[in-house]
């Protein structure tokens, strides 16, 4: 998978040919949580999983900029459409992704034929869970990246699931471990400084791909069931028995998600 470079700041992989599609990935992640399924995806697509800033092989634009916002999250992705001459595409978010496929709806809607919240929401953070966020904050300064790690990524996964795969848990924890502590910082302050954007999925006019977890405790099943029939064309995918990484405890049967969904939106492909 070959891995390009948007004006040497954002790193992004691509591969296949056919109907655009960009996956972004989640808080504490890179490019490379989306592989089992761009891989997949390539044979009938062309897929970019960009590294959000600080994430992966891209640089730590959150240094030079004093207000990062999931809106400027937004801006980079269209920028990286615009590099690769795409018009209209496919966007699909896993969890702090979705809060940048839904800023990215609202900014650029006529730019999308179809976007996804996977394992994410429409809804703005309780005021519960921004205090959460600003504990996890004052975690990371006090104790490092690697700390928070170890305690916030196996609350990711089902039970059953880190039983039955540690290891994998643990790789997730040790490549997480490696980001630095600014760059969490800014994106739990992008978390909890973003709006509700319930109005972007109920006014928009293309296909919705929802996949939902019913262990997870990031995104909890009633506010996904609450918020999945709002649009007008929705694809409503449970995962029983999974949490808030479908992707990696069923990468099969999210493809196959992802795959029947994009197959409406581009049925000659």
């Amino acid at each position: 998978m070959p891995v390009l470079q948007l004006k040497d700041t954002i790193a992004y992989s691509k591969e296949g040919l056919g109907p655009p599609v960009m996956l972004l990935h989640g808080f504490g992640e890179d490019g490379n949580i989306w592989k089992p399924q761009a891989e997949k995806l390539s044979h009938s697509y062309q897929v970019i999983c960009p590294d959000l800033p600080g994430s992966g092989l891209s640089e730590n634009l959150f240094q030079f900029d004093p207000a990062p916002t999931l809106e400027k999250l937004a801006d980079l992705v269209a920028a990286i459409a615009d590099a690769e001459s795409w018009n209209t595409f496919t966007l699909l978010g896993h969890s702090m992704g979705g809060y940048v496929t839904l800023a990215f709806a609202e900014k650029y809607p006529q730019r999308l034929n179809g976007l996804g919240l996977i394992h994410s929401t429409a809804f703005a953070d309780s005021a519960e869970k921004k205090e959460i966020r600003k504990k996890s904050i004052s975690f990371i300064q006090a104790n490092g990246t690697q700390a928070f790690m170890e305690t916030m990524i196996p609350g990711l996964y089902s039970e059953t699931f880190r039983n039955l795969h540690i290891e994998t848990v643990r790789e997730h924890i040790r490549e997480a471990g490696g980001y630095r502590k600014e760059v969490l910082i800014a994106w739990y302050q992008m978390m909890i400084n973003r709006p509700d954007r319930s109005d972007i999925l109920k006014q928009f006019s293309k296909p919705v791909l929802f996949v939902i977890g019913t262990e997870d405790k990031a995104v909890h099943l009633e506010d996904s069931l609450a918020q999945c029939y709002w649009p007008e064309y929705n694809h409503v995918s449970i995962l029983n028995g999974v949490a808030h990484m479908g992707m990696v405890e069923k990468p099969d049967e999210v493809t196959a998600i992802i795959k029947d969904f994009l197959k409406q939106l581009n049925p000659e492909s």
